[in-house]
């Protein structure tokens, strides 16, 4: 029930957490995070660096060195003719666009009227005869009022909008409108739109239908015009335009989003003179005049200029470039705004070279926001003792996230959204993690409400850091018990008034809980002098039975300590507390853990058979002469995890009362740093003795025995507290048996009749 709880719980949070991707989802939908994502776009751009386009695009400028040649704009339209004449005539251009709106308004009073008449004549009679050459038309977004007085707009119609009004309510462009007489005026035949709405550099609509017509964009002609198509091969579709040659082969497909725009892939910065080579629109000029000049040097000049490879089979881009003329956009590759004239140029390189930018539809966008925030943050709150690693691997999937959208790019000029998917991935994470640590909080309060009288706060912080709950209310664990009591303690009761042995208890009991939880023993309880504790749960211990053993051995050392220091306040304690002997028993194995009792009261302890034997270890130990004992399991788990770490004495084979089966008992004499030579050899000829004991050699195993307790530590008159020990029980056993030796089948087991 309570693993269905958490999995429902699990679930839910999840389901919860998920509602920030798709808070994400919602705000990139609506266009909050288009200027970041374009920033990331831009990044991708200069990552991927210049690219190569089959087309050649020329660009003369109309810049300051022309303004301080010919003069400040309105210029005389005759000089765009010659230029253009010339450009075609005789330097072999394929095609020019003049990103300029040739059109009345605007023009002031001031202006030579005559001049500028004669100049419209001579560039409208131009522009009639050569269908290579695109003027522009531009959607300006103002209201004006046309003949009948009547106020209109002119602004780009935006064909994805289901409120776009009838085609004969929509305005054409302003076109350029060149007047060749008093009240005359021709609109050139080639005009591509420039659509001065949008500031960006971005977005660019291919095609506007209106009242007058369908108007398509400066780089859609030119590119038409580079392949050689006739107008009516521009075909409209729901999702792209086809550039149809008059055989019926397809030139050119452009994609369309959203029935209409297309994305500018940009080709390299504006100043790289590699891939925009460029000319100044007064040096076309003058050297366009050369030609004419009675001068044979500087017709030479000319010819040669014209002759440059430059110019031939190019696309020429006439257009602003000084900055006072303020037709400046940032682009990509230039964080300072660069001429517009720019973009039909990028435009048409994208469509004669197919590199389109592609994006992923919307659906796919999202599931990438998804994808992205499940994994790093399911990365943030996993790992549990890995929990540095999956962290890094959280942030490296991020990097990784980030590396694959900057590479797709680079190779194949593929889209995928950046800033949605990482701010998603990055809030999410946070508000798991904040989760986890209120969950984690939360939890180390239950652990520390339940555990942490039972076990030391290093092992309650280690029960935390391993986020999971203690699993409580009885399950077999393996185990190493722990018994302690303080020998003949109801003398102590006699000698020392209440508040006296409260101090004294107190002071005991806090140094032998500090030990047994600093070896990380759980504290079982207290019964009156006992100390119960286990090694091996709630948390499990691999080397809980060698915990076990130095606890005991370190709780006998303090008991030492505490003893020369209670001799030391002189008479405030009786002379029996200056003899305090603690006995411990140890036994390691299976048994019963959990909490255990009412459903009002309870204790986490252990019960079993395995128990019961620790008990009778500490009870025992006083029968054998010994401070601290332990059985067969307990010895050989100590030895396995630490050969050598502790000195034990075998004590025999014993039966305890309710159990039949033999055990082999051990005494814990030292740890190893501490064991005496004399400890060593009293142990070793302890053993030989027990051999011959074993062998029903009674005057052997006397002789050994009696020598080995000229070298024991304990028995009467050698330690506080000692009435016997090891070598002595056992000549008294001796004795006996020389006396009435034991029956044929007797196997060494010595049967105990205390508890």
């Amino acid at each position: 029930m309570a693993s269905l709880k958490k999995s429902a719980l699990l679930r839910l949070r999840w389901l919860l957490l998920a509602s920030i991707p798709l808070a994400w989802c919602g705000i990139a939908h609506v266009g909050t995070l288009t200027s970041l994502e374009d920033s990331a776009i831009d990044l991708r751009f200069r990552y991927r660096g210049p690219i190569e386009a089959p087309v050649k695009v020329v660009y003369v400028d109309v810049d300051s060195l022309s303004l301080d040649s010919i003069g400040n704009m309105p210029w005389n339209r005759e000089y765009f003719a010659a230029v253009a004449k010339t450009l075609i005539a005789r330097a072999g251009v394929k095609a020019i666009g003049m990103d300029f709106v040739f059109s009345d308004a605007g023009v002031p009073e001031s202006v030579d009227r005559a001049k500028f008449v004669a100049g419209n004549r001579a560039l409208g009679s131009f522009l009639w005869k050569t269908p290579s050459v695109v003027v522009a038309a531009s959607f300006t977004a103002m209201d004006y009022h046309d003949i009948n007085h009547k106020r209109k707009t002119r602004e780009l119609p935006d064909v994805s909008r289901p409120d776009l009004p009838p085609l004969h309510q929509i305005e054409p462009p302003e076109l350029p409108s060149l007047s060749i007489a008093p009240g005359r005026t021709v609109i050139p035949p080639g005009v591509g739109l420039i659509d001065r709405a949008d500031q960006g550099a971005r977005w660019i609509p291919v095609y506007a239908p209106t009242a007058a017509g369908t108007y398509y964009t400066m780089a859609v002609e030119l590119a038409r015009i580079h392949y050689g198509i006739d107008r009516s091969g521009l075909r409209i579709y729901g999702d792209h335009l086809d550039m149809v040659r008059a055989d019926g082969s397809l030139a050119a497909r452009i994609p369309l989003t959203r029935k209409q725009w297309v994305e500018v892939n940009w080709f390299s910065p504006w100043l790289n003179a590699a891939r925009n080579p460029r000319e100044s629109f007064s040096v076309v000029y003058e050297y366009s005049q050369m030609l004419a000049s009675d001068k044979p040097e500087e017709r030479k000049s000319a010819e040669e200029f014209f002759a440059d490879p430059l110019f031939k089979d190019a696309v020429v881009l006439i257009g602003p470039t000084d900055r006072l003329l303020q037709d400046l956009a940032p682009t990509p590759f230039d964080d300072t705004p660069v001429p517009r004239v720019g973009i039909h140029g990028n435009l048409l390189k994208t469509i004669v070279s197919g590199q389109y930018l592609r994006r992923l539809p919307e659906p796919g966008a999202y599931a990438l926001i998804f994808a992205l925030s499940f994994l790093v943050s399911a990365l943030a709150v996993a790992g549990k003792g890995r929990a540095v690693f999956t962290k890094v691997m959280a942030v490296l999937s991020a990097a990784i996230y980030i590396a694959l959208a900057f590479q797709l790019f680079r190779m194949s000029h593929v889209i995928i959204p950046v800033v949605a998917p990482l701010g998603a991935a990055f809030t999410t994470s946070f508000a798991a993690i904040a989760w986890q640590v209120v969950e984690e909080q939360k939890q180390k309060g239950r652990i520390k409400g339940m555990f942490g009288t039972y076990l030391s706060p290093a092992l309650v912080e280690l029960m935390v850091s391993a986020r999971e709950e203690p699993t409580l209310g009885g399950i077999e664990e393996n185990i190493t018990a722990y018994f302690s009591d303080i020998q003949s303690f109801s003398s102590f009761s006699e000698k020392l008034s209440p508040s006296r042995l409260v101090d004294l208890m107190n002071e005991y009991l806090t140094a032998c809980t500090e030990i047994v939880q600093a070896e990380g023993g759980t504290l079982d309880k207290y019964i009156g002098d006992m100390v119960v504790a286990m090694y091996g749960a709630p948390l499990a211990l691999p080397d809980h039975p060698l915990r076990a053993c130095v606890a005991a051995l370190r709780v006998q050392r303090r008991v030492g300590e505490l003893r020369e220091k209670w001799k030391q306040e002189g008479g405030r304690w009786p002379e029996i507390v200056h003899g305090l002997q603690t006995r411990i028993g140890l036994n390691t194995g299976p048994a019963v853990v959990g909490n255990m009792g009412s459903r009002t009261r309870f204790d986490y302890t252990m019960m079993g058979d395995n128990v019961n034997i620790a008990a009778r270890m500490e009870s025992g130990a006083k029968s054998w002469g010994v401070h601290s004992m332990c059985a067969e399991a307990t010895r050989s788990e100590c030895e396995r995890i630490g050969p050598g770490r502790v000195a034990f004495r075998s004590l025999g084979r014993i039966t305890v009362q309710g159990r039949a089966q033999p055990l082999p008992i051990y005494e814990l004499a030292a740890l190893s740093e501490h064991a005496s030579d004399s400890m060593r050899e009293c142990i070793a000829v302890f053993e030989r003795g027990l051999a011959k004991y074993y062998e029903r050699d009674w005057d052997g195993a006397i002789a050994l025995f009696r020598r080995s307790e000229t070298l024991e530590a304990g028995g009467p008159g050698r330690a506080p507290g000692s009435e016997t020990n090891p070598s002595l029980v056992y000549l008294r056993i001796v004795e006996g048996y020389r006396l009435e030796p034991p029956a044929s089948g007797w196997d060494g087991v010595y049967h105990m009749r205390e508890k």
